[in-house]
C-alpha cells in the first residue's frame, strides 16, 4: 500500500493514458453500432490527452512556459467536440431513414 502515498509522477499519467487508447481501440473494434464507435474514439483521444498534458508537467520544463501540452489538449477537446456533433447527426440521419444504427446496415450510403 506505500504506493498510494507516492506523489503522482509522469508514469502514472502514461499508465491511465495508455489504458484509456486501449480501452478505445477495444471499444472501436468490438461494438456493432456507431454509438458504440463513437464512445471508443472518444476513449482513445482522452488517452492522448492526458499523455499531453502528463508530458506537460512542470518538472520537464526549465525556461519555457509549459502550455504546449496544455493548448494541444484543448484543441483536441474542441476537436473532439466538433467530431461527435458531425458524428451525432449522421447517426440520427442514418437511424430515422434505416431505424437502426448498426455499422453493418451502412454499406447501403453509398452514392
Amino acid at each position: 500500500m506505500q504506493f498510494l502515498y507516492e506523489p503522482i509522477g509522469l508514469s502514472h499519467f502514461l499508465a491511465v493514458g495508455a489504458f484509456l487508447f486501449v480501452t478505445g481501440i477495444v471499444c472501436m473494434a468490438t461494438k456493432r453500432n456507431a454509438l458504440g464507435i463513437l464512445m471508443g474514439i472518444e476513449l482513445v483521444l482522452n488517452g492522448a490527452i492526458l499523455n499531453f498534458v502528463g508530458f506537460a508537467s512542470p518538472y520537464f520544463r526549465e525556461d519555457n512556459l509549459g502550455l504546449d501540452g496544455h493548448l494541444i489538449a484543448l484543441f483536441v477537446i474542441v476537436l473532439a467536440a466538433a467530431e461527435a456533433a458531425v458524428a451525432l447527426a449522421i447517426a440520427l440521419n442514418f437511424y430515422n431513414n434505416h431505424a437502426t444504427i448498426d455499422v453493418d446496415k451502412a454499406q447501403e450510403l453509398k452514392g
